[in-house]
């Protein structure tokens, strides 16, 4: 008994010792502040999930959070995924999206009403072998578990996350000006402002209803905590100032955001080009997810290697001519869920544009030296399969919901001495492109 008494007295006086570091946090964001908005993120979960009867509780201590961990049944359990992930499983109807004025009253849409492909039919889902199966991407936070029916998987954003972050209030959101704009009659300085740099495919002035691509998946080299590394597919609408929409969707490296290097399937989206619209994944209210064996946020496994085994991802994003909400599908089975038409101005109708490719953060750019941050593989698209990363199957959706070929398709890329991109056509990769780069180099210095 003695011996249980001077460790908890332990506890307490190193909890104790330590509380002024924890409340004020690296960017001295007030304890209030920081417990205020995860409980706005962090849903209470239907159920959570039991790993060998240990448990990480947080609990209340002289104005502080500690964490203790406990064994027994009395208190709610959390899974841990192999990547040190919380994953929470929330009852759908309690998701984050529905804090948002426009989705108070919404009803959930639990499939969509059309799709350009008929890949959830039973039939062509069974007819998948065994060892096709095996060699899909999954995430980590499988290997302990699934989330029940009716709720959705969500990433836990802890305490170290949102210190991490500029600001509490702008936490899940990127910087103004992060899409390319691959206009020749743009000045350079307004293509790389912010230090966003791309390597890019796109199609544009046209009326598009989704886009589609199997896109490559590398863990990129990022040298700065604030930058990041990602591959994705834009889809567009309205111009380049104060009222674009955005929807974008793909796979991303982020040391700020997530905390460590992993490569992690994301989402994003916006009305108002950054302004103060949207967010990463379930990071702010907006978009409805329905299925419970993706999060939006978890790392993906496996990733090529240079040289070696070569891996990609299905992204298809297309608008239901139903119901008009954007759909998100991973895979060639997974429907994530969508963003309501409700959200956006422009693309409650259509899409003027579509995007695929790479982006970086070059957040050295102003002090006269380029990033090392790598873009997909970190090759040049030159240096082709197996070593540079790609874009296949590139396919836009047209006002029959069917998939197609793009028409005048082009590439761009802002400093093509650090990042660069090469597109091709035929065969069974159809209009595709390999891009990428090392940043600094001595052709970029």
């Amino acid at each position: 008994m003695a011996t249980r008494v001077s460790f908890f007295l332990a506890l307490v006086m190193t909890v104790v010792i330590l509380a002024p570091s924890v409340v004020s946090g690296e960017n001295g964001f007030s304890d209030l502040k920081i417990r205020t908005h995860l409980k706005r993120l962090n849903k209470p979960a239907l159920k959570s999930i039991k790993v060998n009867s240990t448990v990480i509780l947080e609990r209340k201590l002289h104005k502080s959070f500690i964490l203790l961990l406990f064994s027994g049944n009395n208190f709610e359990f959390l899974k841990q995924s192999p990547d040190g992930d919380m994953i929470d499983c929330v009852p759908i109807t309690d998701q984050p999206a529905f804090a948002h004025p426009l989705l108070i009253n919404h009803t959930v849409q639990m499939w969509p009403s059309l799709n350009p492909e008929s890949v959830f039919s039973e039939s062509k889902v069974s007819s998948k072998t065994k060892n096709q199966q095996s060699n899909a991407i999954h995430q980590l936070w499988h290997v302990n578990g699934k989330c029940p029916k009716n709720t959705i998987p969500i990433r836990r954003t802890r305490r170290q996350d949102l210190y991490r972050a500029s600001s509490v209030e702008n936490y899940g959101m990127k910087n103004q000006k992060s899409i390319p704009k691959p206009k020749s009659s743009e000045p350079p300085n307004v293509l790389t402002q912010n230090g966003h740099q791309h390597a890019i495919m796109y199609v544009e002035d046209g009326v598009f209803y989704g886009a589609k691509a199997k896109i490559n998946v590398w863990k990129p080299d990022v040298e700065m905590p604030n930058e990041f590394s990602l591959a994705q597919i834009w889809v567009l609408g309205g111009n380049f100032n104060s009222d674009l929409n955005s929807i974008e969707a793909g796979w991303q490296v982020s040391p700020q955001l997530y905390g460590d290097n992993r490569t992690r399937l994301f989402t994003y989206w916006t009305s108002d080009a950054y302004q103060g619209t949207g967010c990463y994944n379930l990071l702010c209210s907006g978009f409805v997810q329905i299925n419970r064996e993706i999060a939006m946020g978890g790392s993906i496994s496996p990733l090529s290697n240079y040289g070696n085994s070569q891996y990609d991802i299905t992204i298809l994003i297309w608008k239901d001519p139903k119901e008009g909400h954007w759909w998100l599908q991973f895979g060639e089975k997974y429907i994530i869920g969508y963003w309501p038409a409700s959200l956006f101005s422009y693309l409650s109708e259509s899409a003027s544009m579509i995007e695929w490719g790479g982006e970086v953060v070059n957040s050295q750019s102003e002090e006269g030296q380029h990033t090392t941050t790598q873009m997909g593989s970190g090759r040049f698209a030159e240096e082709g399969w197996g070593k540079a990363s790609y874009f296949k199957n590139v396919q836009v959706v047209d006002g029959s919901n069917e998939l197609r070929n793009p028409e005048n398709l082009q590439v761009f890329t802002d400093q093509e001495n650090c990042y660069n991109v090469k597109s091709g056509n035929g065969g069974s990769w159809g209009s595709y492109f390999y891009y990428g780069g090392p940043g600094r180099n001595p052709n970029c210095p």
